[in-house]
C-alpha cells in the first residue's frame, strides 16, 4: 500500500490539533501530495487512495480500548473486573467503570487524538479537488468522526487546511458542531450511492448518512441543551425527521434479521449498513473469553447480573448454547455465557489456574475477581464472524420507535417495539413508556459501543451499578491535558 509523504509543516499543524499522535508516516515513499500556497497545506494527488486509507482508519472503532471503552465501559451493561494482576493497567478500566476518570486518562487522550486526526484527514481530501462522489464520501467521514468528538466532549476543534502552523484550531461549541455535521451530511446525501444491506458495506451510502442524521436528530435535545446533563426537551419536528430518515433506510431494502445473531455473522443479509472492512471483529471475543477456551481469550470483560436479568428466558437475544460437535470453536456459545463451559468436544473445561471446572458466575466484583467470575458475552462468534459493524438496521429501527414515542405517537411506537420483540421471540408489551423502551434498546444493542449516549439521553448515565461519582459534569469527558496545552482556544469542561 502507498504511504503518505507528508509535508513537515502539515505534521506540526496536525500535532497542534492532536497532541501525542504517533501513527503518522513521514518517510518520502510516494509522491501523492503536492504543496499548495504558502501555509503548509499539501494537496492530495491520489484522492481514491486517501479515501481508502480513511476507511481503513475506521478500524480504530473496533478496538476494545479508546473510543469503544468510552462508549461502553462507563455504562450499566459492562464491567472490567481486575483479576489478580490481570486487567489492573494502572486503573484505566476501573476509573471508567466508577466514573472517576480525569484529564490524563490514557483512553480519553487516545480517543481524542484518533477522532480529531481522522476528521482532519477528511478535511484534506475535501480540499484536494475531489469529484462530487469523492467529496461526499469525505464529508460523511468527517461528519462521522466529528459526531463522536461532539458527543464525548461537547466541543469540536477544527483546523482549516489553509491555516499556518502558528494558527490555532478554532473550537466549535456543541450546538455549532451539530449544525456543521448536519450540513455536511445533507450536502453529501445526493452524491452518495444507494446501497442495500451487505456484509461488505465498507463505504458510505445514502443509508449510512440517513442513519447518522437520524441519530443526530434523536439526540438534538442533548446537543442543543445549555445544561449537558439535562433535563432535555425533545421537539416533535426533530422526532419527525428521525422517522423520515429511518423510513428512507427501510426504503433502500433494509430490515430486521429474523435470526438475531445472524446479523453479526458473515451470512448477514438484511441489517449491515456500515462495517469496518479492515481486520475482523476478533477483539469482541478476545476481550471476554477465558484463556482456557478456544479461542483463548484475555479473560476480561463481563456483563452484570442486573442487566442479564432484564431478559426473558425465551428471548433469543439472550443466546444459544454451544454446539460442542467437535468442530473448531464449537465449544463457544452465543450471547451470554453462564455456568459450566465446555471445549469443542463437549468436555468440561478445567481452569488451569484454579484446577476447578470453569463455570461462569452471575456475581462479579470490580476488584479482586476470581478467574471464573462474570457472565461473558459473544455476539460475534469466532466460527462465523462477520466484519465489525458500525451501523446496523436494528438500531435505526429502534431510533424510529423512540422518535414515535417522544413525538406523541405511543401506539405506533408500541407496534414497532412489539414487532421487534416478536421477531426476537420475546412476549409483547401491553404499553410503552421511556422506562421499558430504554430496557428494550439495551436488550437489542448490548455491547455495541453506544450505550453511554443512550443512557445520557434517557437520564440514566449518572446512576446505576458501579457508579461511585454521579456528578452531573461527568456526562462530558475532560479535554485531555495535552490538548489544552497545545491549543489555548480549548477550555476545559466544567468539573475537571
Amino acid at each position: 500500500m502507498k504511504k503518505y509523504s507528508i509535508h513537515k509543516l502539515y505534521i506540526v499543524g496536525l500535532l497542534a490539533l492532536s497532541a501525542g499522535c504517533t501513527d503518522l508516516v513521514t518517510d518520502e515513499v510516494d509522491s501523492i501530495v503536492t504543496p499548495v500556497g504558502n501555509e503548509g497545506f499539501v494537496k492530495i494527488k491520489d484522492v481514491p487512495e486517501a479515501l481508502a486509507s480513511a476507511y481503513k482508519d475506521l478500524s480504530t472503532y473496533s478496538d476494545q480500548a479508546g473510543i469503544y471503552a468510552l462508549g461502553e465501559h462507563v455504562t450499566g451493561e459492562m464491567i472490567p473486573p481486575t483479576r489478580g494482576t490481570d486487567w489492573g493497567d494502572n486503573g484505566v478500566w476501573r476509573t471508567l467503570d466508577t466514573h472517576t476518570w480525569n484529564a490524563s486518562h490514557s483512553y480519553v487522550l487516545s480517543a481524542w487524538n484518533a477522532l480529531n486526526q481522522r476528521a482532519y484527514r477528511a478535511n484534506e481530501i475535501i480540499a484536494s479537488d475531489p469529484n462530487p462522489q469523492q467529496k461526499a464520501q469525505a464529508q460523511f467521514l468527517r461528519a462521522f468522526n466529528m459526531f463522536q468528538v461532539m458527543d464525548y466532549w461537547g466541543v469540536v476543534p477544527f483546523r482549516e487546511v489553509t491555516q499556518g502552523v502558528n494558527d490555532l484550531p478554532s473550537v466549535m461549541k456543541r450546538s455549532e458542531a451539530f449544525d456543521f455535521i448536519v450540513k455536511d451530511l445533507e450536502e453529501a446525501l445526493p452524491n452518495l450511492p444507494k446501497t442495500g444491506p451487505s456484509v461488505t458495506n465498507g463505504t458510505a451510502s445514502k443509508a449510512a448518512a440517513n442513519w447518522l442524521l437520524a441519530k443526530l436528530y434523536l439526540n438534538k435535545a442533548v446537543y442543543k441543551s445549555t445544561t449537558p446533563e439535562g433535563p432535555y426537551t425533545f421537539d416533535k419536528a426533530d422526532m419527525d425527521k428521525v422517522v423520515a430518515y429511518v423510513d428512507a433506510i427501510t426504503a433502500d431494502g433494509y430490515s430486521l434479521e429474523k435470526d438475531y445473531f445472524n446479523a453479526f455473522s458473515s451470512a448477514a443479509k438484511t441489517e449491515p449498513i456500515l462495517v469496518v472492512m479492515e481486520g475482523t471483529a476478533q477483539n469482541r471475543w478476545f476481550m471476554t473469553l477465558h484463556y482456557d477456551q478456544n479461542p483463548s481469550g484475555w479473560n476480561g470483560f463481563t456483563t452484570l447480573a442486573e442487566f442479564y436479568d432484564t431478559f426473558e428466558a425465551k428471548d433469543t437475544r439472550i443466546g444459544a448454547p454451544a454446539k460442542k460437535n467437535g468442530s473448531q470453536y464449537s465449544g463457544i456459545g452465543l450471547g451470554f455465557l453462564l455456568g459450566q463451559q465446555y471445549n469443542d468436544k463437549g468436555e468440561q473445561i478445567i481452569d488451569t489456574r484454579t484446577k476447578r471446572p470453569l463455570a461462569f458466575t452471575k456475581d462479579v466484583p470490580l476488584v479482586g475477581a476470581a478467574t471464573d467470575k462474570g457472565i461473558r458475552v459473544i455476539k460475534y462468534h469466532p466460527a462465523n464472524s462477520g466484519k465489525y459493524i458500525l451501523m446496523r438496521y436494528a438500531e435505526a429501527y429502534l431510533m424510529k420507535a423512540e422518535a414515535l414515542l417522544r413525538g406523541g405517537n405511543a401506539a405506533a411506537a408500541l407496534t414497532q417495539i412489539n414487532t421487534l420483540r416478536t421477531t426476537r421471540g420475546a412476549s409483547t408489551l401491553a404499553s410503552l413508556n421511556a422506562e421499558n423502551l430504554f430496557a428494550e434498546i439495551g436488550r437489542e444493542l448490548y455491547w455495541e459501543g453506544n450505550k453511554r449516549t443512550i443512557e445520557i439521553r434517557f437520564g440514566k448515565f449518572l446512576t446505576g451499578p458501579g457508579v461511585t461519582k454521579s456528578d452531573a459534569y461527568t456526562v462530558l469527558y475532560p479535554i485531555p491535558t495535552s490538548a489544552l496545552v497545545s491549543n489555548p482556544n480549548l477550555v476545559q469542561n466544567p468539573g475537571y
